[in-house]
């Protein structure tokens, strides 16, 4: 496994997993991530999963101090999970803020060549895309719809990225502190793709590493066709800038 250069120092990391029902893959996430040799912590923004999750990572906590939990009232979304993420590890002095998926479809390997990329870019996005098609288990419809969103999206906003809709993903801290997170207004499928574009507006640099996306070990995907219809809406209003700054 390929680990950071010993030349670059990138701080402290934090990385913010949303979960819902996801107690059978977080037992065994978390110490993939935290076993890189790196000053890393997780941050889990859990919305009152029935499945027990909340209650599996306060037992972990209790014999790890790197991990954190945040409990939300019930299902709030996506985008205001990572949000509430984000102000809570840059709180506690967060260098660089990560955010995945609590299903193994991001592997934890990949984690390195993020830090690596983020020692000359402001946000580093893994991309499902940048070598061909890198998915793995996932059915053609599905497939479909992502490759068709990511063309989509940059073909509207002009961002010249191969996965616009990547949730595997490297936030410097300069990028968050810049942005007025309580403007963002995307709660699911188009959160991504409005804070990549946020951030380029803000002059800041985007790189995509590649990944290996491996669709989820167990349970079931969170996207309905609200989701899809509220991406398809936002990329337009981000194209004329009709969003609040």
């Amino acid at each position: 496994m390929a680990e950071a250069p010993a030349e670059h120092n990138p701080g402290k990391i934090f990385v913010v997993i949303p979960t819902y029902n996801e107690a059978r893959n977080i037992g065994e996430l978390l110490p993939q991530i935290l076993a890189h040799p790196l000053d890393i912590e997780v941050l889990v923004v859990d919305d009152a999963s029935p499945d027990g999750t909340g209650d599996r990572i306060e037992e972990m906590a209790r014999s790890d101090p790197r991990i954190h939990l945040i409990r939300r009232a019930g299902k709030m979304g996506l985008g205001t999970a990572y949000l509430c993420g984000f102000r809570y590890a840059l709180d506690r002095g967060a260098d660089l803020v990560f955010e995945m998926d609590a299903d193994f479809s991001h592997d934890p390997k990949y984690i390195p060549d993020f830090v690596r990329a983020a020692a000359t870019a402001d946000l580093v996005v893994g991309s499902r895309y940048l070598t061909g098609v890198s998915v793995v288990n996932w059915p053609m419809r599905r497939l479909l719809l992502s490759v068709f969103a990511s063309h989509y999206a940059r073909l509207i906003t002009g961002l010249p990225m191969t996965d616009q809709t990547s949730g595997f993903k490297c936030f410097r801290r300069r990028v968050l502190d810049s942005l007025n997170l309580s403007a963002v207004e995307s709660n699911g499928y188009s959160f991504q793709i409005e804070m990549n574009v946020r951030a380029a507006r803000k002059g800041f640099r985007l790189a995509e590493v590649p990944i290996i996306f491996i669709d989820r070990y167990v349970g079931d995907s969170k996207i309905d066709r609200r989701i899809v219809w509220e991406a398809a809406f936002m990329v337009w209003r981000l194209r004329f800038g009709w969003y609040r700054e």
